[in-house]
């Protein structure tokens, strides 16, 4: 299913269409509730497969031209490391192409978030590992941000 991540246009408008169709549920989708439970299994058996997803609970797909900037073996959320080699792998993987060279070539096929590659994301809270990024995203209570950042 990962190849779908060669088609981010594609994945921006189910992105999209998610969003729309949950919008009207919002206050229903509370953190810790059963539709918690049921949105985590979703994620799971959807964003997994395809996006190699890691559960964090702050979903910045969208952002990263819809690849998990997560799947870094150094968690990068805001751009390459330093050993990006010449051909664009991971140093730390060589086999592997650098998430962050994916991002920013998929990003330049989104339409409406082609320029949140640019945006700088807030530090992972790690007390929303493993909870539903839909939920999180959809409650203004939900703590995304950890203390102490500026958003």
């Amino acid at each position: 299913m990962r190849f779908l991540q060669n088609y981010p246009h594609l994945l921006e408008i189910a992105y999209h269409s998610v969003e729309r169709l949950l919008k009207p549920f919002q206050r229903w989708l509370v953190p810790g509730g059963w539709a918690e439970r049921f949105f985590v299994n979703l994620e799971l058996v959807s964003k997994v497969p395809v996006f190699d997803c890691r559960m964090c609970g702050q979903c910045v797909l969208h952002s990263t031209g819809m690849t998990c900037p997560m799947t870094c073996p150094k968690t990068m959320r805001n751009g390459p490391c330093g050993g990006v080699q010449a051909n664009g792998n991971c140093e730390i993987l060589p086999e592997m192409v650098c998430v962050w060279v994916q991002a920013w070539q998929r990003s330049t096929q989104l339409k409406d978030y082609q320029q949140g590659i640019s945006i700088i994301q807030a530090p992972l809270n790690n007390q929303l590992k493993g909870n539903s990024a839909w939920i999180n995203q959809l409650n203004p209570q939900v703590q995304i941000h950890p203390k102490g950042w500026m958003a």
